[in-house]
């Protein structure tokens, strides 16, 4: 069974196209073929003035058009887009939402800073962890921060808050969001089990290859915290020659980074693993369970 799903975030869209395979214990294994990104920046309209340019409207159109050309060339046969923070905020999404539908067929839902936790804890990489821990997800996007709390087997909490990188960038976050976020962390993830973090979002994969660790080891709060001092002591233009990143990723990592300490300062946590999985890997796994039935 082939599937793609379209996240269109704050920072930027993706489309990931997989193939499913159910295995003889009928467990499915994900196969990805092919992940595509695009840096609409969404965001920088939005937190700013409360809707997406004509210009970025127009990128946004031209974006699901090639992802739609992609999907037949690859013959997928179930797909489910989803959009996030920037798009929930947008006094436009409505009109941009029907003319994506209109012109390329694909049908965009904005869904909820809470059901993006829950697409995020679809990936279940807490439960092939040991049981001698308990796990926060930390997902961090350019609109907000989705944080999702698993122990003793269970999901404990989930929570999304207006905390992200483009938000962070255009000011656009109060203290008082933060104190939010921190008393949260404080009264729901208590856990008699030591805690690790799990990462999600491109920022802390950026991290976590420039860090040259190993697949499968994680990072250590102080290494993040060397990264963040060290990205923020240089330009833009400095960390974009230096560190080989991308315009689009140069101006969001320290954000990032900032809020990722924060999360794990404030929740008592030494390390973080980056299992490089998504909001799109989430939608795949969903829309697979949502469709295995179908003949």
């Amino acid at each position: 069974m082939r599937l793609a799903a379209i996240d269109i975030g704050s920072n930027a869209a993706r489309l990931l196209i997989a193939d499913v395979v159910e295995k003889n214990n009928g467990k499915p294994e994900f196969n990805k073929l092919n992940l595509i990104r695009v840096p609409l920046r969404l965001g920088f309209d939005v937190f700013e003035n409360g809707e997406i340019s004509k210009h970025r409207r127009g990128m946004i159109l031209q974006t699901m058009k090639a992802y739609g050309h992609l999907m037949k060339v690859y013959d997928v046969e179930y797909i489910k887009a989803c959009a996030t923070s920037a798009m929930r905020d947008a006094a436009n999404s409505d009109d941009i939402i029907r003319k994506v539908k209109l012109e390329t067929g694909i049908e965009i839902k904005v869904i909820s800073g809470d059901d993006e936790a829950s697409f995020i804890y679809e990936n279940h990489i807490a439960e092939n962890l040991d049981k001698e821990h308990s796990y926060l997800y930390i997902d961090v996007g350019g609109g907000s921060t989705e944080l999702t709390f698993f122990a003793e087997g269970k999901l404990k909490y989930k929570e999304s808050f207006n905390i992200g990188t483009i938000r962070l960038l255009k000011g656009q976050v109060e203290e008082h969001t933060w104190d939010e976020m921190k008393d949260h962390l404080k009264n729901n993830t208590k856990s008699s089990l030591p805690m690790i973090a799990i990462g999600s979002g491109g920022n802390i994969n950026k991290v976590f290859s420039m860090s040259k660790k190993k697949e499968g080891k994680p990072l250590p709060l102080d290494l993040l915290k060397d990264y963040y001092k060290e990205l923020s002591a240089v330009s833009l233009e400095e960390r974009i020659r230096i560190y080989k990143l991308r315009e689009d990723r140069a101006d969001v990592i320290v954000p990032a980074l900032q809020i990722y300490i924060n999360v794990m300062r404030w929740a008592d946590i030494d390390e973080i693993y980056v299992p490089k999985i998504g909001l799109a890997d989430g939608l795949i796994q969903s829309l697979y369970e949502e469709v295995k039935d179908i003949k």
